[in-house]
């Protein structure tokens, strides 16, 4: 086996990572928010947001003069799982990964169940993992490390006698994967100028395929 699959287990952040949407999906879905909240998402902003690429959405929000909570519960109001599913698709570098592991793999997103569920089932996902983790209030946001340690729970690896790593594309996945001890690899799938601040992982990849 390359060295490069020596873990005992292998997380994921869903969104991104392993798979994304057709660009015209968020385009319609920043432009029912934005009717809703009298603002135009320029397509720069949409890909900003959809993405994270500057960090923190709330904090850029704000920038831009939109009060976050407005913001999201109009979002969530007007997002519809179904055409998300519709719209998402597999890389095919995530793909070739997942064939090649043989280890214990389970998923850490931001995403919520009701959005979550539809894509992996669409996706022919969903029974490929063997812990799927939604952040939330209660349990916590990434970099919190909260949800990784159920997730690593959940495959029953939380003993110190294990390996394990947090694959993401996002600083938030990194300082997670960190916080709860792991390896980080960071998936890149942007120019890195158009992404703020330093993601600081142990490795940084262009593409998942990388790591087959």
């Amino acid at each position: 086996m390359s060295r490069r699959l020596e873990y005992d287990f292998w997380l994921f952040d869903l969104d991104g990572t392993l798979i994304d949407v057709e660009d015209e999906y968020p385009r319609a879905v920043f432009d029912r928010v934005g009717r809703q909240l009298g603002y135009e998402f320029t397509d720069r902003q949409v890909r900003i947001l959809w993405h994270g690429l500057t960090g923190s959405r709330n904090e850029q929000l704000r920038e831009w003069g939109l009060e976050p909570e407005a913001f999201w519960s109009t979002y969530h109001e007007v997002e519809d799982a179904d055409a998300r599913a519709r719209a998402a698709y597999l890389y095919d570098d995530a793909r070739e990964l997942l064939a090649a592991i043989d280890e214990p793999t389970g998923i850490v997103t931001h995403s919520q169940p009701h959005l979550a569920k539809p894509t992996l089932e669409a996706l022919g996902l969903r029974e490929g993992f063997d812990a799927i983790v939604c952040c939330d209030e209660e349990l916590g946001w990434k970099p919190d490390p909260a949800p990784v340690e159920r997730a690593m729970a959940n495959l029953g690896v939380t003993d110190n006698g294990h390996t394990g790593v947090m694959v993401g594309d996002s600083p938030q996945d990194v300082g997670a994967a960190r916080n709860a001890g792991l390896d980080a690899i960071h998936v890149e799938r942007f120019d890195a100028s158009e992404r703020l601040g330093s993601v600081g992982s142990v490795r940084r990849v262009r593409r998942l395929d990388e790591l087959a």
